[in-house]
């Protein structure tokens, strides 16, 4: 798994509320994900796990007196933990909530010690928590959305039934016996179509807001976290400024060297073989203007200037145009953001091109930068082979070190055969 994905990182609930207007929201994909969730798997899910829990708990729970209790709740809290896990997982695919297993490791040692971590892990209790929660609010998400649904179809239904020849009587005074009473009817479920789905969105959010509460990592698990990726962002800045000493040593330094060795023989040349001089003159000049790309790479590897003075649409424009395979800029950020988000930003780019072109054999890639939220989301994608990992030590690796000590996150998507996407979400606050 990459890196940047197998974090225990800070989770933040982003279950947007879909797009604005109505017609955005009927076309959405996400709500039409959330609708089955919503209306029936929170619903059969959590009456599920009531009845298992409401049965295993107690009885456990009596027959401790006789220690006969005590495999029989091991093996319920083991039960409820993979229902947890399962949920985890039902919420990615429903409502695009990645919420990792906040579980804390499993410690070395016998059975006993395994078995006090499994009761001392907060997580365990808070798996239990939502699964017993999720009876109750399954229960309402199921009668809110299906009384709506019923009514939208019951609306929306008027004109076809006047048509055929029927008529509605609605709360035993209102007689729909024509069709454009039947059409008006219909127009108003038109409008409460649109109230449902949003409606349905907003138990989204709401279903989202608890299982980030419950079944998301706590303040234990982010603390351990953000000590992590300082430690590996100071680990990363190390490996950084040894590199750029061993650059200068074996590169810019031997090359003006060099130099200075080429002006000395050239004075001592001047005046009994001038010709001889010129030419150690001229190898010493190009080895001054060697040195001074050198240097130039160097400082640019380290922050580019353009960076600094024009910002990342300039700089990635830039590096667009020095790249090796033809690549599509697109950077849609209204606000500069903070100097270490342009940073590693940059450099996600530039390293996502240079495997592109020098890994991957691509043709074409693209760049795509944008805020979302509180976040600038960084992606690029190649038509390359594909088969790019993260791996320790690698360039990838190492982005998704630096970007974890702003609390940001990395993951590369790259099956054999691509395309290849590398994303790289960074908060512009943390």
């Amino acid at each position: 798994m990459a890196a940047g994905q197998a974090e225990r990182r800070p989770l933040r609930l982003r279950v947007p509320l879909g797009p604005h207007g109505p017609l955005g929201l009927l076309v959405d994909p996400a709500t039409w994900r959330a609708l089955p969730y919503i209306t029936v798997v929170s619903a059969v899910s959590g009456v599920t796990w009531f009845v298992i829990l409401a049965t295993a708990i107690p009885v456990a729970l009596v027959t401790m007196l006789v220690w006969a209790g005590l495999p029989l709740l091991l093996v319920t809290m083991l039960l409820w933990r993979g229902g947890a896990m399962l949920e985890r997982r039902m919420l990615r695919l429903a409502l695009g909530l990645a919420i990792p297993d906040p579980y804390r490791p499993s410690p070395a040692g016998g059975p006993v010690r395994r078995l006090a971590a499994l009761f001392g892990d907060p997580a365990t209790w808070k798996d239990l928590g939502y699964l017993l929660l999720l009876f109750p609010l399954g229960l309402v998400e199921f009668l809110v959305t299906i009384i709506l649904a019923v009514c939208c179809a019951a609306f929306l239904l008027q004109p076809a039934l006047v048509a055929a020849g029927g008529r509605t009587v609605v709360n035993g005074n209102v007689v729909i016996d024509s069709v454009p009473e039947g059409l008006a009817w219909a127009a108003a479920g038109l409008v409460l179509l649109v109230a449902t789905l949003y409606a349905v969105r907003g138990l989204a959010w709401l279903h989202g807001a608890l299982a980030v509460a419950l079944l998301g990592p706590g303040d234990e698990v982010r603390v351990r976290h953000l000590k992590a990726s300082r430690a590996r962002g100071v680990d990363a800045a190390e490996a950084e400024r040894r590199r750029i000493e061993r650059d200068l040593h074996d590169g810019a330094q031997q090359r003006l060297l060099t130099v200075a060795m080429d002006l000395g023989r050239a004075r001592a040349k001047l005046d009994t073989d001038p010709d001889a001089a010129r030419a150690l003159i001229a190898q010493a000049h190009d080895g001054a203007k060697a040195a001074i790309a050198e240097l130039r790479d160097l400082a640019r590897g380290i922050h580019p200037a353009i960076l600094t003075d024009r910002g990342l649409d300039a700089a990635l424009s830039s590096l667009a145009a020095r790249a090796p395979v033809q690549v599509s800029v697109s950077v849609e950020i209204d606000e500069r953001p903070p100097p270490a988000v342009e940073s590693i930003a940059y450099f996600v780019v530039a390293e996502a091109l240079t495997n592109a072109a020098k890994h991957a054999s691509a043709g074409r890639a693209s760049v795509r930068v944008g805020r979302r939220g509180g976040r600038v989301v960084v992606e690029v994608g190649d038509d390359g082979a594909g088969g790019a990992r993260v791996r320790a030590g690698g360039g990838l690796a190492g982005l998704a070190d630096r970007a974890a000590t702003i609390d940001g996150t990395l993951t590369v998507r790259s099956p054999p055969g691509g395309p290849t996407v590398v994303r790289a979400e960074l908060p512009v606050e943390w």
